[in-house]
């Protein structure tokens, strides 16, 4: 998807915004999954999750490019975070749009980074649409959520997790719209490594999985799940077959087991993991059998979830969608 030099200009990118995020393996949590767990802290950036890499880096070279007159982009948080944060560097307008009921603590903390939010339809898919839409009205540029560009800039996470944490049996990343596992697999195809590459998506989102089954991308009618970073109802094309080429197999997790996972984390490492951040523990909690005793690698991809629903967690509780 992208050559060393172009790798390398990312990462030049990507660092003079940010420093490196931390890969520890936790005692207490190889005790819980009988294996070496090196956990990828994602939820250490500047935005509180792994897209701001990949924001820096699109905005970056859209400036160069001359593409200035402002970015419209559709998201649920993280992302929604990531290209008002790189957008604002850059001196270039942007617009973004989540749908109805989105979480609170996002919305804010998207505004308060200078973007014009737009509430509109019943998930993130409808909100797609309409960012679509707006963009041909205002006439302003579509940022999608999957990109080759974004896609080298969160790979810079995974150079990281690879040159540090050794060499890796496997490693579990979630799935969104497919930017952070895409990164993971141009990265251990770049380094030459033989890291298994397993996707975790929600069972109430499951089209990744649905799409590696049949071979192609697969749309649900529905994406229901409180973890809202992985609750895409609609695959992208270049990231499916990138998956489908590059992953070992994709894992469905419940909205329970990611609950639990969530408690696993904050228990072992007393680190706050969103929904979609604490998928991965939660599918290699399910995969424990096959895993005991080998070096696995965790994206813990962001930490953004509402006070409120974090104390339902805490309290034993599943919070709803």
């Amino acid at each position: 998807m992208f050559t060393r030099s172009d790798f390398d200009r990312a990462r030049a990118i990507v660092y003079s915004a940010m420093p490196p995020t931390p890969q520890y393996a936790w005692p207490l949590l190889a005790e819980e999954t009988q294996c070496e767990c090196w956990v990828k802290h994602e939820n250490h950036t500047p935005v509180g999750a792994f897209k701001v890499r990949g924001g820096l880096v699109h905005m970056r070279l859209r400036k160069e490019r001359g593409e200035t007159n402002g970015v419209i982009t559709a998201t649920r948080g993280n992302h929604g975070q990531s290209i008002p944060f790189a957008a604002r560097r850059e001196g270039i307008a942007a617009t973004v749009v989540v749908p109805q009921g989105n979480s609170i603590e996002k919305n804010a903390a998207m505004r308060a980074l200078g973007c014009t939010l737009i509430e509109d339809g019943s998930d993130f898919d409808e909100a797609r649409d309409t960012a679509l839409r707006l963009a041909r009205e205002r006439g302003l540029d579509m940022v999608a959520s999957f990109h080759p560009e974004l896609v080298m800039g969160v790979a810079t996470y995974a150079h990281e997790l690879f040159t540090q944490g050794g060499d890796l049996d496997a490693i579990y990343v979630p799935i969104g719209l497919g930017s952070g596992i895409c990164g993971v697999i141009s990265m251990r195809n770049m380094l030459a490594r033989k890291t298994k590459v397993i996707g975790v998506v929600a069972e109430k989102a499951n089209a990744y999985k649905l799409s590696f089954a049949e071979g192609r991308a697969v749309p649900t009618n529905s994406a229901l799940s409180f973890a809202d970073g992985m609750a895409v109802r609609v695959p992208h094309p270049d990231a499916v077959a990138m998956i489908n080429q590059g992953a070992e197999h994709i894992v469905e997790v419940s909205e329970d087991e990611i609950a639990d996972a969530m408690r696993l984390y904050y228990r072992t490492t007393h680190n706050l993991a969103e929904g979609a951040g604490a998928a991965a523990l939660a599918a290699l909690v399910k995969e424990r059998a096959q895993m005991q005793g080998k070096r696995v690698g965790l994206i813990l991809s962001g930490g953004n979830i509402d006070a409120g629903k974090f104390v339902q967690v805490l309290q034993g509780r599943t919070p709803l969608p």
